[in-house]
């Protein structure tokens, strides 16, 4: 009585109906449903063992139930019916030499189901060949016949390795009884259809074990894609139901997610079994399979409600079937069922007892003129009834046939009017049935042209998604590269203004050099051009009479641009160059290898404490320090250095010393001396003229020259020559 619609639905039809169809299906050259009868097939008979306590108790009677089973398998993210009926084998083609389909006009490719959804949004396969069975021997025969079809391939590590997740459909339809307990109930609101899906999901490999190449690799992908697809999906619902948010969940990437959307949706209970492998080899797979089960068990589906059936009475149909039993027990006893003379019979005699008694009959006397007359008058009263009931008779009888030719002429009126609106409604059917079709047609090519969009649209977002990522990193790296740019333009900077600076104190060191050389020849030359006059005025028996150095030193002249000789200049007074930090405190490190000098110019420091080696109480006390260095320079004289520096208390409670500046005090002997040639005869009358003489050691007994900037440090370099 149940009969499935195209839609993921059932329907419901009366005994007739059903009867009719049993005889349509067996009447067509298909194979039959399997029969209980017949011989179970040896290959799978040891496999099926019922037994009783696995039986379905508590069943309740008022309710009519039909089991549909079907199986399919997803192939390269196709789905393929296992059950449908195709020649030579489209499961497994012949291939030739070339890895290529044999070409045969009798070959029909296996075609690909398409997902839908049905009016309560569960997914189901279109078109999908569903068997109903009667027995577990039937489902298990159906079974074995779509197993034989499924696609196995054999791999390094399995013989017969799954090369597509299969699943077994499982349909139990339900409906209940009417109110005598005799059909099924005709309302299709009340049919209750439930579903089994015993999925058997391929595992996941890895090629470099299983040596996969060509197809096999196709179909390692595909399968390692769709179980990733189940897993994200999985860690979605999971992150979905921990935070509270409301992410999309992607089961449209997968046909096996797809299919089972309504599942995880709260639609269904969802069971996993996980198979592991104790082999050490097959470590890494058992360790992220059981990670894959442990995040399943965070995941919880709500529990559909149960909806129940509109209020009959139970156990309508024990009582209808005990009825019955009763009823016939009772014609049994009376023997047998009565039949139409029986009945004419009764009614007759109840008709007969309506009339008035007979009186008696029996004459005792004959002057007896009582009965006669008494009987008489009975019979007349009965034969006018009788003649009065014949004409109501008759009336009823024309009335009935008058009314009953009104009602022939009227149910031949209604039925005219029926067959024009049955062929009005046969019309808008037939043109509603190739609307239908059409419409199905367009829903397909839609549905194929969902399908490409919707393999296009997530080819775009892989690009997309590689393109931002490539966008990302380009970013990155163009922010690294500016931000290189920037430091290497302000390195660049400093190092251009350092230069910049140094350069140009190197220019003004240079300048002031080259103006001092200047100077110094313009001098030179004015004293030529002076004693060249002098020796053109001067007479001839005159000699110049060089002055001693006695005399020299008593009458230093001041030097100038173009200094000429003075006769009664003041004398020079020696100063000793005081230092720059006389009011601070110093320590004064003097090493005992120091060897004193002769120098005009010497170091001296008020207020310091000088040590022969630096101790922390001498730091400790002082702000300044000072180190006395000398050294042996290339022409053979003694060089002295200061060293000086700022003292500084560190956090260890110790004293430290960061040097700031050197002082370099140098003692150099003259390399020459420029004389002109005096008379053998020199007159001494001319000592006074100090201005015949031509450089500066002829008359300066010590030479100072104050240099700025210096490439050890800040400060003055004094370099003193002395005659």
């Amino acid at each position: 009585v149940f009969k499935l619609d195209d839609k993921n639905g059932v329907d419901v039809q009366c005994e007739v109906d059903a009867l009719l169809e049993r005889q349509k299906r067996d009447a067509m050259p298909v194979p039959k449903t399997p029969s209980g009868k017949r011989q179970i097939d040896p290959e799978f008979a040891d496999m099926i063992n019922v037994q009783d306590h696995c039986k379905v108790e508590e069943v309740d009677e008022d309710n009519v139930y039909s089991v549909f089973v079907s199986y399919i398998e997803i192939y390269n993210n196709y789905v393929y019916d296992l059950l449908e009926e195709a020649p030579f084998e489209p499961i497994k083609p012949k291939w030739n030499s070339c890895n290529t389909p044999v070409r045969n006009g009798d070959f029909i490719p296996p075609q690909s189901k398409i997902l839908r959804e049905d009016q309560n949004h569960n997914m189901y396969v279109t078109g999908c060949t569903e068997v109903e069975v009667k027995s577990t021997e039937e489902a298990f025969e159906v079974f074995w016949r779509g197993q034989k079809k499924r696609r196995i391939a054999n791999t390094q590590l399995n013989r017969e390795s799954s090369r597509s997740h299969s699943v077994f459909i499982i349909k139990l339809a339900q409906a209940p009884l009417d109110a005598d307990g005799d059909n099924v109930l005709q309302e299709k609101e009340q049919i209750t259809l439930s579903q089994l899906s015993l999925v058997d999901l391929a595992g996941s490999e890895r090629t470099n074990r299983t040596k996969a190449e060509g197809n096999r690799l196709r179909e390692a992908g595909n399968i390692n894609q769709s179980l990733m697809t189940l897993r994200t999906c999985i860690e979605v619902l999971r992150e979905n139901q921990m935070y509270g948010t409301n992410k999309m969940v992607p089961y449209r990437d997968s046909k096996l997610t797809h299919l089972f959307k309504n599942y995880f949706d709260g639609e269904g209970k969802v069971r996993m079994i996980v198979c592991v492998n104790p082999k050490a080899e097959d470590y890494e797979e058992s360790l992220q399979v059981m990670r894959f089960a442990e995040m399943t068990q965070e995941v919880e589906v709500a529990r559909p409600v149960d909806r129940p059936l509109c209020g009959l009475t139970p156990g309508r149909r024990f009582r209808n079937q005990a009825f019955r039993e009763e009823l016939s027990r009772k014609l049994e006893m009376r023997g047998g069922p009565i039949n139409g003379e029986t009945e004419e019979q009764s009614v007759s005699e109840m008709f007969l007892q309506n009339f008035p008694p007979l009186p008696s009959c029996e004459l005792l006397d004959v002057n007896d003129d009582q009965t006669l007359p008494k009987l008489i008058e009975v019979l007349e009263k009965r034969h006018k009834l009788r003649q009065m009931l014949s004409e109501e008779f008759a009336k009823n009888v024309l009335a009935f046939k008058t009314a009953l030719q009104e009602f022939d002429s009227s149910v031949v009126s209604k039925e005219n009017y029926i067959q024009g609106k049955l062929s009005e409604k046969e019309k808008t059917i037939a043109g509603q049935k190739m609307e239908l079709e059409r419409l199905e047609k367009k829903i397909k090519t839609l549905e194929y042209k969902i399908e490409i969009l919707e393999k296009t649209a997530t080819i775009y977002e892989e690009d997309k998604r590689h393109l931002q990522q490539e966008l990302e990193s380009k970013s990155q790296k163009l922010q690294r590269q500016a931000s290189d740019k920037r430091r290497l333009e302000a390195r660049l900077q400093g190092m251009v203004a350092e230069t910049t600076m140094k350069w140009e104190k190197e220019c003004e060191r240079r300048v002031a050099a080259k103006q001092l050389e200047m100077q110094n020849k313009l001098w030179v030359k004015d004293e030529k051009l002076k004693q060249l006059k002098a020796i053109v005025t001067e007479p001839k028996n005159e000699k110049p009479e060089r002055p001693s150095r006695e005399r020299d030193r008593e009458k230093p002249v001041q030097r100038s641009v173009s200094p000429s000789p003075v006769p009664n200049a003041p004398p020079v007074r020696l100063r000793h160059r005081r230092s720059r930090s006389a009011g601070e405190r110093w320590v004064d490190h003097k090493p005992p290898s120091h060897l004193p000098t002769d120098t005009v110019m010497q170091p001296q420091v008020p207020h310091a404490i000088t040590v022969a080696a630096a101790s922390e109480k001498a730091l400790a006390k002082c702000d300044k320090y000072m180190l006395t260095h000398q050294e042996l320079a290339s022409d053979g004289e003694i060089e002295t250095k200061l060293i000086k520096g700022d003292v500084f208390k560190t956090r260890g409670g110790g004293q430290a010393v960061q040097f700031t500046e050197i002082e370099t005090l140098k003692q150099e002997s003259p390399t020459g001396r420029k004389r002109r040639s005096s008379p053998s005869n020199p007159d001494p009358a001319e000592d006074a003229a100090d201005s015949e003489w031509t450089d500066v050691e002829t008359r300066c007994a010590v030479a100072v020259e104050m240099r700025a900037g210096s490439a050890l440090g800040p400060g003055y370099q004094h370099h003193a020559q002395p005659k």
